[in-house]
């Protein structure tokens, strides 16, 4: 199964019951915890945090006060659905709450677990309630892939307290989870860790008795690296980090530097600073090869964009701008693809989100081009800040309101459609803007209809009107 969160050892339905624990010996089960932990597991699984102290990321929802640390400090226990990216600590955190409310921790994945292996765990949990006093933490990872039929399983054991549910998934489950199990559980999202989470986690694995142990050195380069491949996720980052550190003990210097992760993680660094003159320089490429058509090059620009972390969310709104500011109305729906990608990569987030992101790119640099909606409005804005304003024709105003016709606004306005044509002449600008044309349709895409069109629906319009 993808673990889908940080550090745990699923322990199976195979292996035998452990003897029955009293519920109030947490630090007991803490420290049978941590010695189950073999030497030779994976850094992620070592570096597992054992307290609520070792938790990276997550303060929104482990805060004073705040649901997820009064259930993990074993207060007003309630079953939780823990939505989040890969990585975020989700696994992490159901064995805390196990840990700290002294009850028995049962895994399943939904992968493998069908509705029998469910049942048998929640019949082993209720013998368990009524013989031994001992309460059960069930995990269940990816419950998204659980049957309708397999999720109503769990209704009566969550009701009861049974078990006391922890399910993880990285779907939104309000689309995911069957509405009985929602409401019956709280719903907590946990967010990618940020770089600094990250970081911090890197420097704690390198000194940590359970990780490096202090043994090897880690340069800049190579860090910052290592926080760009794990993209918020910890149990990514601790494994390159293992494969390199691996790697660096083997050699004289004992140093873990960029090369040394770039070999072994099979992924090179991408020369790019976010905040630096790299940043500004991809994106200008990025969107000059989109305006020049070469959909080849703006794929090339945005792949190093992805690669090098960059944020979707300012990848999404750069083909927003750009789908208005290069194209426009040549193909008018240039703009619903890249509004489209954006709420995409807000809604699926990444890595998923690159397909949406390349399907807009590909869209806006292989379409007509028409820089005619900016240059018109840049065009009014000019007029405005210049000062050429006038004021609104009496027949525009508004009339609603006592008193307005012997104002004379509204009295003279025309309807439109009272005409065959849908328009009719009817002076609209303020006086002093009479025959500006700001607008000018090209002849590139579905532009050259509206350069046909636009010019006689100018004459209808302004008919014998000065300017006109």
């Amino acid at each position: 199964m993808e673990q889908d969160e940080l550090f745990t050892v699923n322990p199976g339905l195979a292996t035998p019951p452990e003897p029955p624990e009293p519920p109030d010996a947490p630090a007991a089960t803490a420290r049978r915890s941590a010695a189950a932990v073999p030497a030779g597991a994976p850094l992620a699984v070592r570096m597992r945090p054992r307290s609520l102290d070792e938790v990276v990321g997550q303060q929104h929802l482990l805060g004073e006060g705040a649901p997820l640390r009064r259930l993990v400090e074993g207060a007003a226990p309630a079953s939780v659905l823990l939505y989040g990216p890969p990585g975020t600590g989700k696994t992490t955190l159901a064995n805390l709450v196990s840990t700290a409310t002294g009850r028995r921790f049962v895994a399943l994945s939904a992968l493998s677990a069908g509705v029998k292996e469910v049942r048998g765990v929640i019949e082993e949990a209720r013998r368990r309630r009524n013989y031994n006093a001992e309460n059960t933490v069930l995990f269940i990872d990816e419950v998204h892939r659980f049957s309708k039929t397999q999720q109503d399983a769990l209704l009566g054991a969550v009701e009861d307290r049974t078990v006391l549910l922890v399910a993880a998934t990285t779907e939104n489950p309000s689309f995911s989870v069957v509405s009985p199990l929602l409401s019956r559980s709280l719903v907590l999202q946990l967010r990618p860790l940020t770089d600094d989470d990250v970081r911090g986690l890197i420097a704690r694995a390198m000194a940590d008795e359970r990780g490096l142990g202090g043994g090897l050195e880690l340069t800049e380069d190579a860090e910052n690296h290592l926080v760009r491949l794990a993209s918020g996720d910890a149990r990514r980052a601790l494994t390159a980090l293992e494969a390199a550190a691996d790697a660096a003990s083997a050699t004289e210097h004992r140093t873990i530097d960029l090369a040394t992760v770039e070999s072994t993680v099979d992924k090179a660094a991408v020369r790019y600073d976010r905040d630096g003159d790299q940043h500004y320089d991809v994106i200008s490429a990025f969107i000059k090869s989109i305006r020049g058509s070469d959909v080849d090059a703006a794929l090339h620009y945005l792949a190093r964009m992805i690669e090098a972390g960059e944020d979707p969310r300012f990848l999404a709104r750069r083909l927003v701008v750009h789908a208005s500011e290069d194209i426009g109305m040549a193909d008018p729906t240039a703009l619903q693809s890249a509004v489209a990608a954006a709420h995409a990569v807000q809604f699926i987030g990444m890595p998923e989100g690159r397909l949406a992101l390349a399907q807009a790119t590909v869209h806006l640099a292989t379409a007509p081009k028409s820089n005619a909606v900016i240059a018109g409005i840049d065009a009014a804005l000019a007029d405005v800040r210049a000062g050429r304003i006038g004021t609104v024709p009496p027949h525009l105003r508004d009339g609603h309101y006592a008193g307005a016709a012997k104002l004379g606004n509204a009295q003279g306005y025309r309807y439109p459609h009272d005409a065959p044509e849908g328009v009719l002449a009817q002076q609209y600008p303020p006086d002093g803007l009479v025959g500006a044309d700001y607008y000018n349709p090209t002849q590139h895409g579905a532009e050259r209809t509206l350069a046909e069109r636009v010019p006689k629906l100018r004459r209808s319009v302004r008919g014998g009107s000065k300017g006109g």
